[in-house]
């Protein structure tokens, strides 16, 4: 049985809503918060997106139909949280004072999480990318969505997925091109 009939039977059969949250977070607490990351390139709101999305699952637990995965649903709320972050004035304000770090500091968390990747260079580079590009790349290879699921969840054609796939996968060639010759 898919992870989404069971979650649809455990909901039509007044399951414990906070035992299904918890099951959530267990198995898509990691994908929501790397995704969360990639989204605002910074730690500290990837944990709140990430708090946040889970609150909105909770809230509307009873409104998933398993019309698609429960990743990808949980992705979309990810999405959309990070989007709306971004929009608002808050960030576009304060992101510019976050650039300034002393050099004695600790490394960042999202330096800590780059490190247990396998390939650091290919990672930093990603998260330069635009975020059109960077979020259909995260989503294909990191998350291996399909690009119609892809399509659904950032609102776009199906044809605009692939053509950012392959622009992105383009620019992110020419962008390691660089700087392997600048080592």
């Amino acid at each position: 049985m898919s992870d989404e009939m069971e979650y649809i039977q455990f909901l039509a059969h007044g399951y414990d809503r906070e035992l299904i949250l918890c099951d959530l977070m267990e198995k898509f607490g990691e994908d929501v918060w790397n995704f969360a990351f990639f989204m605002s390139k910074r730690a500290d709101v990837a944990d709140d997106l990430s708090q946040e999305v889970f609150l909105a699952a909770y809230n509307g637990m009873y409104a998933f139909r398993g019309e698609c995965s429960v990743k990808s649903w949980l992705l979309t709320i990810t999405r959309n949280k990070a989007l709306h972050y971004l929009q608002g004035a808050f960030i576009r304000k304060v992101t510019l004072t976050n650039r300034f770090i002393a050099e004695d500091s600790s490394p960042p968390a999202e330096q800590v999480l780059f490190n247990r990747l396998e390939n650091q260079q290919l990672w930093d580079t990603v998260i330069q990318l635009p975020r059109k590009y960077r979020e259909v790349l995260i989503l294909d290879y990191h998350y291996g969505l399909k690009h119609k699921e892809i399509a659904k969840l950032i609102r776009v054609s199906e044809g605009t997925v692939k053509s950012r796939t392959h622009r992105a996968k383009k620019k992110l060639n020419e962008l390691l091109k660089r700087e392997h010759e600048e080592v």
